[in-house]
């Protein structure tokens, strides 16, 4: 990118009339354009990646739907500046979910990072994730062994198809459970098998009014009217959220005195625990591996045999699967890097401006005042032309050799991807893991098979992902 000085201009677009003009941009982001067509129609409209528009769900939800919208690798990490920008209250957007959804307390994600509660639970966040840091490849394999077991046994009853999101969400939450919670599985809980059921619910009900079902255009209006005119009160979840918590509560004993060890307390480190667990690990990971395995699968067998010949081969010469091994594994690491850049799978970011400041893109600098909200689409950025050679094409070693310095555009864990997460940052926590687990993940899949076959499906939240065939492995 270049350093050479830009004009300063006034920020395009419009909010269009009050109420009437959010409802309109609604629409066309749900229904109408669908969402990358929204910000294209806009960015060609305006001859701008910076620009003003509405984003959803407006009212009567928020209070407040007008951004500004960073759409460029140059504007969008404004988005992550802390001393330029609040994170009070912005991870849903424009609204925040009661509180009654998390037991009364601001959870840690709701907070911003210069409130003194932020650096403590952060902290300990991290803490707890390095002092479980030798159970991450042990413990995901073992759960990975489950879900293979699980996906063979479909293939093999059910006309050779399998659901390969229903068994991978059962495994990202066994796998978290057990992480905090001292090895115990869940289903040996008051949870048995319901967990994932349970969160997916209370998920649910805090992101509706952030999706759309897909149904035929003659139900738009309806989805629309039932999901985004009154947010869903807590109580729709409030008996799957007590069995959440009390399975955490008995369940996470090390972690919870750890907690008040270091000064939290104990029933608010609880909520956290859940909210960590639930929306931050669990509902990232149930969207991160279909949306791995799709950009996998699709590319077909050529980068299959690739992924084939470089894992058996490090794994052979290293004598297992270790961090370390994982770490040489150039292609490996590229193609997860990759589908992180193509497909976050957060798509959105906002923050608050605590200053009047000025933002830039690549041709142009716009002045924003003090107090208005700042929106980031996560996608446009890491898919910017003007960084990215054939930016919309899936290139699994994009990031080998010299292309590792292309890691500094790639921002999905609300920071990019050459910074790591700290107490004075809104860096997802668990980012290093994410990434070794998709790794992992991969690293298994094709110690197992040569090669496989899928079908892919829209759903409101990520692709749906069926696995159609597995070849098994033809060499050790």
């Amino acid at each position: 990118m270049s350093s050479k000085q830009v004009p300063v201009k006034q920020i395009p677009g419009s909010y269009g009339l009050p109420f009437l003009g959010a409802i309109s941009d609604r629409h066309d982001f749900f229904y109408k354009q669908g969402r990358d067509k929204f910000f294209a129609t806009r960015i060609q409209q305006h001859n701008s990646t910076v620009l003003r528009t509405n984003m959803p769900p407006g009212p009567l939800i928020s209070s407040d739907p007008r951004v500004i919208a960073l759409l460029d690798a140059v504007s969008f990490p404004t988005l992550l500046d802390n001393d330029k920008v609040e994170k009070l209250n912005v991870l849903d957007g424009t609204f925040m979910p009661s509180t009654n959804f998390t037991g009364g307390y601001r959870v840690c994600a709701y907070l911003d990072t210069r409130e003194q509660n932020h650096t403590l639970l952060k902290r300990f966040f991290l803490q707890m994730l390095a002092d479980r840091k030798d159970a991450f490849v042990p413990l995901f394999r073992n759960c990975l062994q489950e879900a293979f077991i699980e996906i063979q046994d479909q293939l093999s009853r059910k006309s050779g198809k399998a659901d390969f999101n229903g068994v991978f969400t059962d495994a990202s939450f066994n796998f978290i459970f057990r992480l905090l919670c001292d090895n115990k599985h869940p289903s040996l809980t008051n949870l048995a098998s319901q967990g994932p059921k349970l969160v997916n619910k209370w998920l649910v009900f805090q992101l509706a009014p952030l999706a759309t079902l897909g149904l035929p255009r003659i139900f738009n209006y309806i989805e629309d009217f039932l999901i985004r005119t009154l947010p869903f009160p807590a109580w729709l979840a409030k008996s799957s959220y007590k069995k959440l918590y009390d399975a955490f509560e008995t369940s996470a004993t090390t972690f919870l005195d750890a907690a008040e060890n270091a000064g939290l307390d104990r029933t608010e480190a609880c909520h956290n625990l859940v909210f960590l667990a639930g929306f931050n690990a669990y509902g990232g990971l149930k969207n991160q591996f279909p949306v791995v395995i799709k950009h996998v699968g699709l590319c077909g067998e050529k980068l299959h045999g690739d992924l084939v010949s470089e894992i058996r081969r490090v794994v052979s010469d290293e004598g297992g699967i270790t961090v370390s091994s994982l770490e040489k594994m150039s292609l490996l690491k590229s193609v997860v890097y990759e589908v992180m850049r193509i497909e976050p799978a957060v798509p959105y970011q906002y923050a608050r401006t605590r200053e009047d400041l000025v933002v830039r893109s690549h041709d142009a600098s716009f002045e924003v005042k003090k107090g208005e909200m700042l929106f980031g689409y996560q996608t446009f950025a890491t898919k910017d032309p003007r960084v990215f050679e054939d930016a919309e094409v899936f290139v699994p070693g994009r990031f080998i050799g010299e292309g590792e310095k292309l890691l500094k555009h790639v921002f999905w864990s609300n920071g990019p991807e050459t910074e790591d997460p700290s107490p004075t940052n809104k860096q997802c926590p668990g980012k290093n893991l994410v990434v070794l687990l998709c790794r992992l993940f991969l690293v298994e899949l094709f110690l197992r098979y040569d090669t496989f076959e899928i079908e892919v499906a829209p759903s409101a939240f990520g692709p749906a992902i069926t696995i159609k065939s597995l070849t098994k492995a033809s060499t050790i």
